[in-house]
This record gives C-alpha cells, sequence and structure tokens, in this order.
C-alpha cells in the first residue's frame, strides 16, 4: 500500500478562506444596482412629477430616493434606468450643506400640490462591515508582521529577517560553486602574486611549511591605486586555494542599527571558524578600518569604532582564529588605523602598483585575445603610449577601441581605433562642432606650438608625440607627451617640466604681448610642482635638505612651519617659477622662426605630428623622439586627443603631492600639457 503524503497545513488558505467570506458579506448585504443621480436630475425628472415615494438622508450626507411602483415601470422605458431595481431605494446622490439641500428642497415642495409632495426622512447607519474591517484588519497585519518574525528568528541566512539583521552577508565560494579566475588570468602583478601564492601554497600544502617550525601570515592587505587588480587577485586565491573562500565589502558592516556592525563581524568569523581552514576577503576595507579618532567625543563615530574594536579582538585577540587567513584590499592604506597593520593581524602588506611595461604587454596581451584583431596588427606600441595606465584603463581601451571600430563598421579592430581610444579615454570626446573665432583659434595654435618647442628643445622633457589644437573634452587644444618611466627624478628634469609647462604662456606674451586664461591647468599644475620641489623635496639653495611633507597624514590642522618659514617658501617656488619661465622665453626667442612656422603649420592642418617638429626644429638634444615617430608614422587622417589645457575649466593633474616617491601620478600621465 503506497503512503500519500499528506498537505502540509498553510496559513494563507485560512486568511483567504476570511477574505472571501467578507467579501461574500459585504455584497450580499448591499443593496444592489442603486443609481447614483444628481440633485437638479431628482428634482427634474422624479419630485416635480410625483414620482417619489420616500426621501430619506443618511448620516446627513447622502440621499435615497425610492420610486412609486408605477414609476419604476415608467422610468425604465429610457436606457439609463432600466437596470434600477424593483424595490427602493433605487437612487441616491451625495449633498454638500445639508441645510442649503433642506431649502431647495422646501422650495420644491411648496410648488407642487399637496398629493405629490414629500416629506423629507433623516437616518443614521453605521457601516457594520467597515467597522469589522477596520478591526480586522490592523489585527491580521499585526499577527503577519509576528509570524514573519518569528519565522525569520526560526529560518537562516543574512536576510532571513528582522533578527537577522546582524548576520554576515558574506559570500563563501567552496568545492560545489568555485570561481572560475585564477593566477593565469592576471597578467602582471609577479611580485603580488608570488607573496599571495604562498598562502595558498600553504593551505594546499601545510607540511612543508610547518616542519620548518613555520607559521603562515594570519593577513595579507594589497594596497594600491585604484584598477591596479587588487579585487582580481582575490578572485584568483579564490579560485586556486581548495578552501571555503568568504568574500564580503566593507561597506556591509555599516549600519543604521547601533551594534549591527560588530554583529556582523562577530558572525562573520563564526562561520570562518566552523569552516576552517578557509581565507576571509574583505574588500575595501577602509570602509570599517579607518583610523579611530583620538580627540574623544570630538568628531568621533562610535559605531563605526565599535565596528573596529570587534575587527581587531576578532584578528587576533585573547582568542583563537586557527585557520582563518584573512585577505583585504584598498586603495586607502594612509587612513587605516594602525592597530590593524600591525604583526599579528596583517603581518604582510602587498603593494599592487601601476604595470610597467612589461606588465602592460602582458595586461594587453589577455585582453587582446577576446578582440578581432586587423591581421598582422602590432599591438607592442599599444603598452609603450600607456604609461601610467592601470589594468581598469588597459580593459577600457581595448573595449573602446572595439567600440570605436563597430561604430565605422569595420570587420576588425584596427591600430587607429586603438589610438583614438587612448584620446577618448586621456581627452575626453572630439567637440568638432564647438565654436571658436579666428582669434581664439590663432591664440591656442600659438600656445600649443609653445609647449611643443619648449618641449622638443629641452634634453630632460617627456619626448612629444603630436600638437592639436581640435576641442577635446573641455580643452581647446593640446601638447601629446610620452612621458619616460622615471623611479626618481632631478631637479633639472624637474625644471625642463616646468618650462614646457609654461611655454604656452611665455609664447602668448611673446607673440602678441598679452596673455590668456588658457593656461591656467598649466599654472596650476607649475605651481603645485615648485612648492613641492621647495617644501616636500628640499631642492632649495636657501632651504636645502628640508621637507616639510608628513607620510603619516596625521590629520594635522596647522602647519609644521612658522609664519616666516612660509614667506621664505613662497619666495623660494616664485623665484623657480620666474626661472622655468624665463627658460622657456629664452627658447622661444632663440627659435621664433620655428615657432612660427609650427603654430602656421597648426593653423593649417589642425594636427602636428613628431616628425613635424624634427623637420622644423632638427633632432631632439640627447635624442628621444624616434620612439614616437614610428608611432606616429601610420596617423593619417583627423586628429584625436587633447589632454585639457587649454581651458580655464579643467584642473586635471600631471604630478600629485609626494607619497613616499619622488613623484606620483594619480592619473595617466600619456598627454601632459
Amino acid at each position: 500500500m503506497i503512503n500519500q503524503a499528506k498537505p502540509k497545513f498553510n496559513i494563507f488558505w485560512l486568511y483567504g478562506c476570511i477574505a472571501l467570506l467578507i467579501i461574500g458579506f459585504s455584497i450580499l448585504g448591499s443593496s444592489g444596482e442603486t443609481v447614483r443621480v444628481t440633485w437638479p436630475e431628482v428634482e427634474s425628472q422624479m419630485i416635480e412629477k410625483g414620482r417619489v415615494e420616500r426621501a430619506v438622508v443618511v448620516n446627513d450626507k447622502e440621499v435615497e430616493i425610492t420610486l412609486k411602483d408605477k414609476a419604476v415601470e415608467q422610468l425604465r422605458k429610457e436606457d439609463k434606468y432600466r437596470n434600477i431595481p424593483d424595490r427602493g431605494p433605487q437612487f441616491v446622490f451625495r449633498i454638500g450643506s445639508l441645510e442649503k439641500f433642506q431649502e431647495d428642497f422646501e422650495k420644491v415642495q411648496e410648488e407642487l400640490p399637496p398629493a405629490k409632495r414629500v416629506s423629507l426622512e433623516f437616518e443614521g447607519r453605521e457601516n457594520v462591515w467597515g467597522g469589522v474591517l477596520s478591526t480586522i484588519i490592523p489585527i491580521a497585519i499585526f499577527i503577519g508582521l509576528i509570524f514573519f518574525m518569528t519565522r525569520g528568528m526560526r529560518g537562516g541566512g543574512a536576510s532571513g529577517g528582522v533578527f537577522n539583521v546582524g548576520k554576515a552577508k558574506a559570500q563563501m565560494f567552496d568545492k560545489d560553486n568555485r570561481v572560475s579566475v585564477s593566477f593565469k588570468d592576471v597578467a602582471g602583478l609577479e611580485e603580488a602574486k608570488v607573496e599571495i601564492m604562498e598562502i595558498v601554497d600553504f593551505l594546499k600544502n601545510p607540511d612543508k611549511y610547518r616542519q620548518l617550525g613555520g607559521k603562515i601570515p594570519k593577513g595579507a592587505l594589497l594596497v594600491g591605486p585604484p584598477g591596479t587588480g587588487k579585487t582580481l587577485l582575490a578572485k584568483a586565491v579564490a579560485g586556486e586555494a581548495n578552501v571555503p573562500f568568504f568574500s564580503i565589502s566593507g561597506s556591509d558592516f555599516v549600519e543604521m542599527f547601533v551594534g549591527v556592525g560588530a554583529s556582523r563581524v562577530r558572525d562573520l568569523f563564526r562561520q570562518a571558524k566552523e569552516k576552517a581552514p578557509c581565507i576571509v576577503f574583505i574588500d575595501e576595507i577602509d570602509a570599517i578600518g579607518r583610523a579611530r579618532n583620538k580627540a574623544g567625543g570630538f568628531n568621533s563615530n562610535e559605531e563605526h569604532e565599535n565596528t573596529l574594536n570587534q575587527l581587531l579582538t576578532e584578528m587576533d585577540g585573547f582568542g583563537t582564529n586557527s585557520g582563518v587567513i584573512m585577505l583585504a584590499a584598498t586603495n586607502r592604506a594612509d587612513i587605516l588605523d594602525k592597530a590593524l597593520l600591525r604583526a599579528g593581524r596583517f603581518d604582510r602588506q602587498i603593494h599592487v602598483e601601476l604595470p610597467d611595461l612589461k606588465e602592460r604587454q602582458a595586461i594587453f596581451a589577455v585582453y587582446l585575445a577576446k578582440l578581432k584583431l586587423q591581421e598582422g596588427l602590432d599591438t607592442d606600441f599599444l603598452s609603450s603610449l600607456t604609461p601610467g595606465f592601470s589594468g581598469a584603463d588597459i580593459a577600457n581601451v581595448c573595449n573602446e577601441a572595439a567600440l570605436i571600430a563597430a561604430r565605422h563598421n569595420k570587420n576588425a579592430v584596427e591600430k587607429q581605433d586603438f589610438l583614438d581610444a587612448i584620446d577618448r579615454i586621456v581627452g575626453g570626446l572630439e567637440r568638432k562642432n564647438k565654436i571658436i573665432t579666428e582669434k581664439e583659434k590663432r591664440t591656442i595654435a600659438y600656445h600649443e606650438a609653445g609647449h611643443a618647442t619648449v618641449s622638443w628643445m629641452l634634453e630632460h622633457a617627456n619626448p612629444l608625440i603630436k600638437v592639436t589644437i581640435i576641442p577635446r573634452g573641455q580643452a581647446l587644444g593640446a601638447a601629446w607627451y610620452n612621458p619616460e618611466e622615471r623611479q626618481i627624478i632631478t631637479r633639472e628634469q624637474l625644471m625642463h617640466e616646468m618650462a614646457t609647462l609654461l611655454g604656452g604662456r611665455a609664447s602668448e606674451k611673446l607673440t602678441f604681448g598679452q596673455v590668456s586664461t588658457g593656461a591656467l591647468n598649466d599654472l596650476e599644475r607649475c605651481t603645485r610642482q615648485a612648492y613641492a620641489m621647495i617644501a616636500y623635496y628640499g631642492m632649495s639653495d636657501n632651504m636645502p635638505n628640508l621637507s616639510y611633507f608628513d607620510s603619516g597624514y596625521n590629520d594635522r590642522i596647522t602647519k609644521p612651519y612658522s609664519e616666516r618659514r612660509a614667506e621664505e617658501i613662497d619666495r623660494e617656488a616664485s623665484a623657480l617659477v620666474a626661472e622655468a619661465f624665463d627658460m622657456a622665453t629664452e627658447i622661444l626667442v632663440n627659435h621664433r622662426d620655428g615657432l612660427t612656422e609650427l603654430a602656421e603649420l597648426l593653423l593649417s592642418k589642425e594636427v602636428v605630428f613628431a616628425e613635424d617638429l624634427e623637420r622644423i626644429f632638427g633632432k631632439r638634444p640627447g635624442g628621444g623622439a624616434e620612439s614616437v615617430v614610428s608611432v606616429t608614422a601610420e596617423v593619417t587622417g583627423s586628429a584625436v586627443g587633447e589632454q585639457p589645457s587649454q581651458s580655464a575649466d579643467d584642473a586635471t593633474p600631471a604630478t600629485e603631492l609626494p607619497s613616499g616617491e619622488a613623484t606620483v601620478s594619480e592619473v595617466p600621465d600619456y598627454a601632459r600639457d
């Protein structure tokens, strides 16, 4: 005999039956097909013709009209009244003011003979079903809330109910739902992969390390600029490791309720201990790892500090977390709490920096393999044209090149598409319809020619690629460079860069006898670099070997020097800028004919390449043009790409303030004007 499973009782069936009963009773108890009309219609069609048997005012808001039997048969002959009920009331209408209605009703009655007059009745009624529903519905809602809350308490999961708000929202990857990314998919980052692969190797072969008494680091912090592949590296760890992998964002611990963040931290480590050995990855850990405020209650966040304290305790407190390895990623390591960075919590800080030339070649190889390229296309030039680009930037270049090729209905992605993509990403969208007067265009041409002339004649300036006066983004023109990837920069090199920045302003003053607002971005970058040379790099003759740069970022409110010293720094910076401007002016005066020829060529062609400057000025001092002439030799047609330089609204930095190295570029330095 087969035992059939009995259907499970579901309380929602009971709720549905109750609702159907209420609806049925309300329908059966209703007055049926009572027609809603207006007072003028009742007055002319019913009262004046003596058809009304009864008029009842209900709750001082509505009037119900009951007709005589003969009147019902007469009105049913009309189309709009043919569905009126046999028994009254047949009609109903709303009234505004009861007093006004009574006056109108009495006036109508006075004009009628006594046989047709109707007395006005008044009734007060209660909506029984409305009262029942108004009582039952809140109770039903309350019972439903209790039901779902208790169900959430019984059920698991981070989003199972109100009482699960303290549960961690981490994603877990194990052998059943393994991540498909591996270390082979991570191009470049060779040094970072070596350190991170050691953790994976320990999990796979722990005896190799234990027999020598070694212990695996408890945590590793991935630090680097945005887009360099920190999260991708963590995904590769999840794909390579044969242990459970928990992934969560730092912002997932933040909640409006007090104590929720600390509760989620405890729940995360509870789950991790149950699955040990395992790896826990917290992306953007600066959301909860920000340094605690030393000022006590002033501008402090108690909930944030409680969450951080709980994280510190779980990572290396009195209890043990054996088998739980922490990974975290951030691009703001300078603001993390020092207690979080100490040995025993994050034993290693793995710096994931911007890729160098060889690493960019490897990254391009990964993304180019997904594109349909032109046969015989040599893509080695792409890595040399993109210094300062992160892995995310390179992925964007490849995708943009494919979009440009598709936009022009090409069957494959060509070299020009990649050049256009780099120009589009760095310089912005080309603005062909921007209205520029001839006078403004001439000023722009001489401004950009000044940049190009000075950079060409200075040995340590960045090699020029092209000059253009076609508007792009917020810029009206630009000079494009291929900067050398230097690790340290000398004072002479910095001065040559400053002179190049001021070449546009010097050209305007030399040619037109006046200056314009187009050099705002140049002046901003030049001023920043001059102050960095004096106050940070100690390159002052009067204040040598002094640096007021604070690498700890301790939120200093006051300046670390006196007002007198500030005046000295101002004078020294002004002197450096003046020296660079004089250097640029001297070069332009000595090559005035070449400057004029280059500017006029720009006005006629709108784009001038490195080979044109070599024809006008000859070889660069110290060389440097050969590497870019080969890149631009195949570029013909309309020019694309200008880094903002002529626009007074642009503020794209070329060199940021120092951050532990000689110079730091926050944005791709491909096009520096």
